[in-house]
């Protein structure tokens, strides 16, 4: 009886050298010019904490520093005043994104109250611009308050962050953002034609952000910010 020889079987490549399996530079991309914010789950909120967002628009679009729009942001923010378990406390708009310092019950009450922030700007700057799409290039960034320094240099950063970016600014507050409305500058300050305007923001109620961040100083108004908070 003739013998048989097993021989032994060599796995082919399906997909050929240097293709398939986990690789350097695989998965999603970041989209538009700048890296896109990381799609890793979110860091669990504690309700005594501040939040620091950042929104960024879209590449292409108007710039959101003009009266109209800033009118228009104006109120979508005094909108969400009716939000419960969310606030917006401080922001400022600069050409291509907003940065919001906000409270929130909860991690689901953060995401919720942003998402229908989101929606409300999108609507009303579409509806400004006459035109339809997406507006923000990604989702927001979110970076959570957790000592008196931090949630300082983040109310610092936001408010004066015009002067940051080299904007010409006139006089020592920026009509773009919600420093008329802020009660701790070191100096007294008065915004030209903002008397009639409704307040946008709402009172911080954590300890942080109301009195809190006052351990190292009122903010002076022509005080900059070193770096990101």
């Amino acid at each position: 009886m003739r013998s048989r020889t097993k021989k032994r079987g060599v796995q082919g490549m399906l997909f050929g050298p240097g293709r398939g399996g986990k690789r350097l530079g695989a998965g999603r991309k970041p989209k538009g010019e700048r890296a896109g914010v990381s799609h890793a789950a979110r860091t669990k909120l504690v309700k005594r904490f501040p939040v620091h967002v950042t929104m960024r628009i879209a590449d292409d679009l108007p710039s959101l520093r003009k009266p109209h729009t800033e009118e228009s942001l104006r109120a979508v923010f005094c909108a969400m005043k009716t939000r419960p378990g969310f606030r917006i406390v401080h922001y400022s708009i600069q050409t291509n994104h907003v940065h919001l310092i906000v409270e929130a019950e909860s991690t689901i009450a953060l995401s919720r109250g942003m998402q229908a922030l989101a929606i409300r700007m999108a609507q009303t700057l579409n509806r400004d611009w006459g035109r339809k799409g997406k507006v923000f290039g990604d989702r927001y960034h979110a970076s959570i308050l957790d000592s008196p320094r931090r949630v300082r240099n983040a109310i610092v950063y936001v408010l004066k962050n015009a002067r940051k970016h080299g904007r010409d600014v006139r006089g020592a507050l920026d009509r773009y953002a919600s420093g008329w409305c802020f009660a701790g500058w070191r100096e007294r300050v008065k915004v030209n034609g903002v008397d009639e305007f409704e307040v946008p923001v709402e009172d911080p109620r954590t300890w942080l952000l109301r009195v809190g961040w006052r351990k190292h100083g009122r903010i002076g108004v022509f005080e900059m910010p070193k770096s990101s908070p």
